[in-house]
């Protein structure tokens, strides 16, 4: 199993966040000849805009079709692997399909904090071996217009 680094700083123009969903970044199984699951076991969240006392919120999702986006090339953890079958995305103009009622991880910071959570052995997200189902890791503010990083940790199984 080779580990990958999906990131919104890869690719694209980061996108102002406003109080809808931006996504940030997303990872999805590729066609159907190549599809496999994947597992997100880490993920790390920020801003990189003039620091304030504001909150954000961030969500990652399922989704089920992709976006109008910046393909990007997953960075490989170990570079002795193979490249991601699957598909990565950064930076959406347009938002992708989003499952509804389907937020597996939520949370809201303060803008001056960076979060990063990790999961525990066994409970990481897995998205099916199915054609641009994956997730999609989305931020919003009601107060904050710069912009937000993301990065997922993804392994395909």
């Amino acid at each position: 199993m080779a580990n990958y680094a999906v990131s919104n700083i890869l690719g694209g123009t980061q996108q102002a966040i406003s109080s809808s969903f931006k996504t940030l970044v997303s990872v999805t199984s590729s066609s159907a000849t190549q599809a496999r699951r994947g597992q997100v076991y880490d993920v790390i969240v920020g801003t990189n805009g003039t620091p304030a006392d504001n909150y954000m919120t961030f969500d990652i999702s399922r989704q089920t079709a992709t976006g109008t986006s910046t393909s990007i090339t997953p960075t490989l953890l170990n570079p002795a692997d193979a490249a991601m079958l699957g598909v990565a995305t950064a930076n959406s103009t347009a938002e992708p399909t989003i499952t509804a009622n389907s937020s597996l991880l939520y949370f809201g910071l303060n803008q001056r904090a960076t979060q990063r959570w990790i999961a525990a052995p066994g409970s990481e997200l897995v998205y099916p071996a199915t054609t641009a189902n994956g997730f999609a890791l989305r931020a919003l503010s009601g107060s904050y217009t710069g912009t937000a990083t993301g990065e997922m940790l993804v392994t395909e199984l």
